[in-house]
């Protein structure tokens, strides 16, 4: 078990196991060699959730290209994930928690503002972890549009060239 806020960048990430579309258990140390970005989300269905969920599965054939698993976590329980990505269409998995409490020791639940109010709930979160299970960049997410584009960016690298 992790404690709160035990992510950081330039360490080793804590060896988490998630469970997923379609019932399946991962940890992130089984995904070695591949990076791996784990964003975390509000809710299946919702729209800005929705987006991120879609903009990250646009590019998906790039992410995959580049060696790079996706994987979306929030509270919402398996088999809403389930229905969600088949409607969706979304090619990566969507992992569950259901309590929150991985969130928490990820430092992605806590206290922010929504509609001119401090209420608990998820911290849009981003983590890139590299193929040596070591966190490359963390992003505290506070606008969605391009911001899996930026992620794509950080896993290509600087001597990217892109078509």
């Amino acid at each position: 078990m992790i404690t709160k806020g035990m992510i950081t960048k330039g360490l080793a990430a804590p060896d988490i196991t998630l469970r997923g579309t379609g019932g399946k258990n991962v940890s992130l140390a089984s995904l070695q060699p591949a990076k791996v970005v784990l964003f975390t989300y509000g809710a299946d269905g919702t729209p800005s959730c929705t987006n991120e969920i879609m903009d990250f599965n646009a590019l998906h054939p790039q992410f995959a290209a580049a060696g790079c698993v996706i994987v979306g976590l929030s509270k919402d329980s398996v088999k809403k994930h389930d229905s969600f990505g088949a409607a969706k269409g979304v090619v990566f998995m969507l992992a569950s928690d259901a309590g929150g409490t991985l969130m928490e020791d990820l430092g992605a639940f806590g206290e922010k503002l929504f509609f001119g109010k401090m209420v608990q709930g998820v911290l849009r979160t981003t983590f890139l972890i590299g193929g040596d299970g070591v966190v490359q960049e963390i992003w505290k997410v506070a606008k969605v549009k391009g911001h899996a584009q930026e992620v794509l960016d950080a896993v290509l690298g600087p001597d990217a060239v892109m078509p």
